[in-house]
């Protein structure tokens, strides 16, 4: 077969324009770029080469329309400056390109409610599933969300709505507890702020310090960056009962309170064990050797993207809740109570 490239076209390349230079129908055309079945490989190969040669670009979008089942999936992510949702990202990518199905990809722009624009976005591009990573909003709305465009919520368990988390309860318990056989009893937990379905690290802290017979001691930030924890962490260290041992939300509040020690003249672990959530690539580097719990992020990423593959092929499927099991990961960052 020999292929003419068109010269002086004025009008866009469709696929009847493919279709008549391979000699084949539209259809086929059609199933040999939806990767459907009833194309031979030869047939399908000189379709791509002429589409190539003519310069047609698929339009996956538009396809999604005219077959009424959208093949898309949207993606997402609360900040991609925490390497924990680039590691979401990494699974769910790793879970769909053998599906080749296409991603789109949608950062936060706000930390207050549902990002309208983030979201909107997606929904405009009619994706056929929304992963979510991760939401703050109360349960209500996420479930009012669920309702408008499937949804994956990712990271947190919401009543009804499909959910892809980590066993945050078993993974602060685990975190409070290490530091409690290593002797320490003035442990403080620093946390970001409250959102609902957020809250279990804290509260899981809270029951082991009472069932262990000591007090609680909670610092709030006002976001989850190294930075509002450092400055935040600065009033743990100017007092004489100052804790000697810090658990917090996640890796970059614990760098941020490592930090503040360090302003202090403390240093990790000899004067102050700290113990991390997340197990980034961060807490892994030389010179941090951050004690962390992981949550196995790349793994939530691969199962949330397997559970939107399931929710796309059946819409009407039960409600699909899936909960890792996360592990302490003890590294340098702890050692006994000075």
């Amino acid at each position: 077969m020999t292929l003419h490239k068109p010269s002086g076209r004025l009008h866009s390349i469709t696929q009847e324009d493919v279709a008549r230079e391979v000699g084949v129908s539209r259809t086929l055309v059609s199933f040999a770029f939806r990767g459907a079945p009833g194309v031979s490989d030869e047939t399908k190969q000189a379709i791509f080469d002429a589409a190539k040669l003519l310069g047609y670009r698929h339009n996956a979008a538009a396809a999604d329309l005219a077959s009424k089942r959208p093949s898309t999936i949207g993606l997402f992510l609360l900040d991609l400056s925490n390497q924990v949702y680039v590691d979401i990202f990494s699974g769910v990518r790793e879970a769909l390109s053998p599906m080749k199905k296409r991603l789109i990809l949608s950062v936060s722009h706000s930390r207050g409610s549902i990002d309208q624009g983030s979201i909107g976005s997606l929904i405009e591009a009619r994706v056929g599933v929304v992963i979510a990573a991760t939401l703050l909003e109360p349960d209500a709305e996420v479930q009012e969300l669920a309702r408008n465009v499937p949804l994956v919520n990712v990271t947190r368990r919401v009543e009804g709505v499909d959910s892809v988390y980590s066993n945050d309860v078993a993974g602060a318990r685990a975190a409070t507890e290490h530091l409690l056989r290593l002797g320490h009893t003035r442990i403080a937990h620093v946390t970001g702020p409250t959102h609902q379905g957020h809250e279990e690290r804290r509260q899981t802290y809270e029951k082991v310090m009472r069932e262990a017979g000591l007090v609680p001691q909670v610092v709030f930030v006002h976001d989850y960056t190294q930075e509002a924890a450092r400055q935040a962490s600065d009033q743990l260290f100017g007092a004489l009962d100052r804790p000697t041992a810090i658990f917090a939300h996640n890796d970059e509040i614990a760098l941020g309170v490592r930090e503040s020690a360090y302003v202090h003249g403390l240093e990790v672990p000899r004067d102050l064990s700290l113990v991390g959530y997340d197990n980034s690539r961060i807490a892994r580097l030389h010179g941090i050797d951050l004690t962390s719990v992981d949550l196995h992020a790349l793994e939530l990423g691969r199962t949330a993207g397997i559970t939107a593959l399931e929710r796309l092929a059946n819409p009407t499927h039960p409600v699909i809740e899936r909960m890792l099991e996360p592990r302490l990961v003890v590294r340098s960052s702890t050692a006994a109570a000075p």
